[in-house]
């Protein structure tokens, strides 16, 4: 039996890139297009991402998703085994936080419906989509799946609407995967700007206050716990039409996390406390400014002493994740369906490994991790 054929669109960013590494080196499938606007030559691919990129079975492929005419191209059989994808992945769709709703409307809604039109029309065996996990807010109980719905960010507002639609589209065999903060090699939104923060404090030689207190919840997992759990679903046919929280047993907090980043970069923290942050919330926009001007100077700074001309990553924080908002979710339907975590905890050693691999890249400076 042929190992299935794949495709990915946004196989050039954090998630795609992860999950095209691990299809290649456990030789999972028997070809893959990749589908972005970014060339993997100006994606800031590390050396391990690149080689897997560099394999005959991986095809790239130049598109606008947002244009149905580029996205049906996208969907033209392969060259190699001239035969339709047997799974498409769309990991795509905007995800920069504090956007408009215009661009949500086009780079989340649009897009992804017009990947999984295209995926029904072409009867592809499986359709994997990716929302968000800021569906609701909860400071004591982990959110179900099937929780009252409340999202708390434009971003799920507009991930959420994808998932109502999806329902209705005849022919599609869909599996939603609804993420928390995830951590890993090539993450440059959801943990780093924390990190890079962290270690500005360090360089600054001051304490690092943040708002609220160390109980908010913050739940995290780590990149190959959702790259696994997408392929490991992707083949259960009792997980079509079905959604799925991916997240650690961590139970990840504003504290836990402060801990994390103590350890990697010696230095001491502190909470502006519910009373003070709720002062702050009067002019959230303004505090946030203040609080970005504080880091962009430095950040650049550091860049120019370490000699790093260009980087993707920036301290810069958006307002929405700075909201007293919880992000809780519960993994007990991942599990009921077979799956084990690989990386059921985070640690200080695997956040440091992804601070290392871009210091490796002159993408970070050397000198905030010695």
């Amino acid at each position: 039996m042929d190992k299935p054929t794949v495709l990915i669109f946004g196989g050039c960013g954090f998630i795609g890139r992860n999950l095209v590494h691990y299809l290649v080196t456990n030789n999972l499938c028997s070809e893959i297009r990749i589908v972005d606007k970014t060339p993997p030559q100006m994606a800031y691919l590390n050396k391990e991402h690149s080689e897997a990129f560099d394999n005959p079975i991986v095809e790239f492929c130049s598109a606008n998703l947002i244009n149905e005419v580029s996205c049906k191209t996208s969907f033209v059989p392969s060259k190699i085994k001239n035969r339709s994808w047997d799974i498409v992945i769309n990991a795509a769709s905007e995800n920069r936080p504090n956007q408009s709703d215009a661009v949500y409307k086009e780079g989340i809604f649009k897009l992804s419906m017009n990947c999984a039109n295209e995926a029904a029309t072409q009867n592809v065996k499986r359709y994997i989509e990716l929302g968000s996990g800021c569906i609701n807010s909860s400071d004591k109980n982990p959110l179900k799946e099937d929780c009252k719905l409340d999202p708390w960010t434009c971003l799920a507002k507009y991930k959420l609407k994808v998932e109502k639609e999806l329902k209705l589209i005849e022919n599609l065999n869909y599996t939603i995967f609804r993420l928390p903060i995830v951590y890993g090699f090539g993450d440059k939104r959801y943990l780093m700007p924390r990190v890079i923060i962290a270690a500005l404090y360090k360089y600054l030689n001051e304490t690092m206050k943040l708002l609220w207190n160390e109980s908010l919840k913050l739940n995290t997992v780590h990149i190959n716990d959702v790259v696994c759990a997408i392929w490991e679903l992707a083949q259960n046919e009792k997980a079509v039409g079905e959604v799925f929280n991916i997240v650690d047993d961590s139970n990840t907090t504003q504290g836990s996390l402060s801990s994390i980043l103590t350890d990697i970069f010696d230095i001491n923290i502190d909470y502006w406390g519910v009373v003070m942050s709720n002062l702050t919330k009067l002019n959230m926009s303004e505090a946030v400014s203040d609080i970005n001007d504080k880091h962009m100077g430095p950040w650049a700074e550091l860049l120019q002493k370490d000699g790093i001309e260009n980087t993707p990553l920036t301290p810069y924080m958006d307002e929405e994740l700075l909201y007293h908002k919880h992000l809780n979710l519960d993994n007990s339907k991942l599990k009921k369906f077979g799956y084990e975590l690989r990386h059921p905890n985070i640690t200080s050693e695997k956040v440091k490994e992804v601070v290392e691999d871009y210091v490796k890249q002159n993408l970070f400076p050397r000198s905030l991790i010695n």
